[in-house]
């Protein structure tokens, strides 16, 4: 029974937690067993050559950390870097201001590049550091691939150029919590020496899990990183791969059943049709967002995510009032403005597990929700907006031709 009941679904629109499958609730319906056992072993081998597939890395040595993604930073940090290490960070919303302060905390040194919110990674700051940097003294480049709560998301492939260009040595680590399994993430192409996850969100699994991979410049690095690590320590890891076992402590039995099932289904779709979907979601909603006169947090094109779409509202309206409304007229969870833009703007998490049909019904509950708190919408134009993308757009559901 739900806390606060409601008839019908709950329909959960934030970027994250998001909507878990089916099948992956029955995968993990199940009793805790013996980890020790051959049976959790095998499991975890599976997993660990397959998460590989996500990351578009062949060369990567994958963890999966029960965590949450703030664990799997530290994890990412304290692996590969030392206290006083000079690192550039780059603050453009919410999660890379929290992440920053993770970086501060760690006694790190941290040349924070900050963009106003709404745009993305000032690179041309960051070329220029690069420039200057005769003595390599940067030892790492940090930058978050998808900011949900501005719907920014940057370009990781320029990042790679650029430190290729001036034959820098640093590492380069990417928080992909909402992009992974979602948008195009290739780390082996683009030289990503540290990639990072979440369960709770493209994976479409509850949260605990924190997933990890690490280029071999990133295991070397780690050999003669000081930071104090304990719990997160990949060395732990290491030791129980080489014996058969793969776990320092205690695993979620459930988690690891529900991972198994949610790649299956995301290698049974194809990974590059997953991210096709994202693409397709998310265009509608910006349709459908332009329809009803409104503007996108993200400035430009190039930044526009494909997970999530954080929406400004007129100044005579608080955003707050629509999250609120549409939780409790509409069984409709949207995501609340944050920190900067709180009150300015909300956002609609279009990833996971997620179809056409149950975005338009989004879309329908927030045109609603709109005419409530006295927007002027014409209801129905975003939807038609959006309807005349995906009816064009759509494919056929491979398994069902």
């Amino acid at each position: 029974m739900d806390y606060f009941y409601g008839p019908g679904r709950n329909h959960l629109f934030v970027p994250g937690p998001v909507n878990i499958p089916e099948p992956v609730i029955r995968a993990m319906n199940r009793n805790n067993e013996d980890y020790r056992s051959p049976a959790v072993p095998a499991l975890t081998k599976t997993l660990l050559e397959d998460v590989k597939k996500i990351f578009k890395t062949t060369t990567g040595t994958p963890f999966l950390i029960p965590t949450t993604g703030t664990g799997a930073w530290e994890s990412a940090l304290t692996n590969t870097l030392s206290p006083g290490d000079r690192i550039i960070s780059f603050l453009i919303g919410q999660f890379s201001l929290l992440w920053i302060d993770q970086q501060q905390r760690l006694n790190f040194n941290v040349d924070v590049i900050e963009s106003e919110w709404g745009q993305g990674a000032n690179l041309e700051v960051m070329a220029s550091k690069l420039a200057a940097d005769s003595a390599h003294s940067i030892k790492a480049i940090c930058i978050v691939h998808n900011e949900t709560a501005t719907g920014v998301t940057n370009n990781l492939a320029a990042v790679r150029r650029i430190l290729d260009h001036y034959r820098h040595p640093a590492l380069l680590l990417v928080d992909g919590v909402s992009s992974i399994c979602a948008l195009d993430f290739r780390m082996d192409e683009w030289g990503v020496d540290v990639a990072l996850t979440g369960s709770q969100k493209a994976l479409s699994l509850p949260t605990g899990m924190g997933i990890l991979c690490a280029s071999p410049k990133a295991m070397e690095a780690s050999k003669t990183a000081k930071s104090l690590r304990v719990f997160f320590d990949w060395n732990d890891y290491l030791k129980f791969y080489k014996m058969g076992t793969y776990w320092p402590y205690t695993p979620s039995i459930q988690l690891l059943y529900g991972l198994r099932a949610a790649l299956d289904l995301i290698f049974e779709e194809g990974l590059d049709n997953v991210i096709a979907r994202h693409a397709r979601l998310a265009k509608a909603t910006r349709l459908a967002v332009e329809a009803w006169g409104l503007k996108n947090c993200a400035q430009k094109e190039e930044w526009f995510s494909n997970t999530v779409t954080a929406i400004v509202v007129p100044p005579y309206i608080d955003s707050s009032q629509i999250v609120k409304r549409g939780w409790q007229r509409y069984n409709l969870s949207l995501g609340l403005g944050l920190n900067k833009v709180a009150g300015k703007v909300f956002r609609i998490g279009h990833l996971g597990n997620l179809n056409e049909l149950q975005l338009l019904g989004c879309l329908a509950g927030v045109e609603m929700i709109l005419k409530d708190v006295g927007y002027p919408v014409k209801l129905g134009s975003g939807v038609a907006a959006a309807c005349a993308l995906l009816q064009n757009t759509t494919p056929m559901i491979a398994s069902r031709i």
